[in-house]
């Protein structure tokens, strides 16, 4: 392992709330390391056309955002290490972070790393990504008005979507594996009573048609094994995300869901670890709300800072 390096702020993460939470410790004069991963940016990557983060009034590709924030970032004093964490020690003060085979060592830390959405695992559905295929309602869903579309799920996330969409869309079509849903009660009544949304029971996604973008959907009755077709300019696949914690779970406290918990303000269970954005966050999950829980963190990480180092 390389000699250990010292930084005062480390951020994990490099996406809307990593970097905006290091162009806020920056340009407060603690420079900052932000150890990004080597799939930077985030899950803005996978998207195509962002038409609601603000200051963009004809809308902005995600990875141009990404790349403009990324180079802000720079512009600050921050240092970006494009490889991932392989483990984390918070037992002890100054905390310490292992990224491959070599060891950081920091006052404070800010966890950025996000939630990943959960999908379907087929083929046609990386394909489509971005074509047609989303996991964000309120992200893409502006992109079909007056389009039929196909939610997959049956929790709350779903009926959320669905009620979205309903708005836009020409119509809904809920696809969902049992004969229930999941989703609260509340949910499902409202859902139940919207005339746009309908409900395909006991039925899987076998694939998504179309060659460039989204033409429809395969479905398959689990009880029956008939295969019907259900033609659609957009699939939301709601089942659910998950947040990317792993790392952390022997030092911090996570929910039953395995979000972060938040103990005071942004900080967490640990004293001197800060969280951003969606890996604390299951409610909102946008780029927006993400960047302004970033600023937060490390407006919180260099108060903490500043009276840490005056009591030494």
């Amino acid at each position: 392992m390389t000699t250990s390096s010292h930084t005062p702020v480390l951020i994990i993460g490099s996406g809307p709330a990593g970097l905006t939470a290091a162009i806020y410790a920056a340009r407060a004069g603690y420079t900052p390391t932000v150890v990004g991963g080597y799939e930077f940016g985030g899950q803005l990557m996978l998207t195509t056309r962002v038409e609601n983060f603000p200051g963009f009034p004809d809308g902005i590709m995600g990875p141009e955002l990404m790349t403009a924030m990324r180079q802000q970032v720079e512009n600050a004093g921050a240092k970006l290490v494009d490889r991932n964490v392989s483990k984390v020690d918070f037992s002890s003060r100054p905390f310490r972070i292992y990224v491959e085979d070599e060891e950081y060592v920091a006052d404070a830390v800010i966890i950025a790393t996000g939630a990943s959405a959960k999908w379907l695992g087929l083929e046609s559905e990386k394909r489509l990504q971005g074509r047609g295929v989303s996991s964000c309602a309120v992200c893409d869903g502006s992109f079909f008005k007056d389009q039929d579309v196909v939610v997959v799920g049956g929790g709350d996330v779903a009926m959320e979507d669905s009620l979205y969409l309903s708005k836009i869309a020409k119509s809904v079509t809920v696809v969902h594996r049992r004969d229930k849903l999941r989703a609260s009660h509340i949910l499902q009544q409202r859902a139940f009573t919207q005339p746009k949304i309908r409900f395909v029971w006991n039925a899987v996604v076998e694939e998504i048609l179309g060659e460039k973008k989204v033409e429809g959907v395969k479905v398959k009755d689990v009880k029956t094994g008939q295969v019907s077709v259900i033609r659609c300019s957009g699939v939301f696949v709601s089942i659910g995300h998950q947040p990317n914690t792993e790392l952390f779970k022997n030092y911090i406290q996570l929910d039953e869901k395995g979000y972060a918990v938040a103990k005071e303000r942004t900080m967490s269970s640990v004293e001197g670890v800060f969280l951003a954005g969606d890996v604390a966050d299951h409610v909102y999950r946008q780029a927006v709300t993400a960047a302004g829980s970033g600023c937060m963190a490390a407006l919180d990480a260099v108060r903490y800072l500043e009276v840490t180092r005056g009591h030494q």
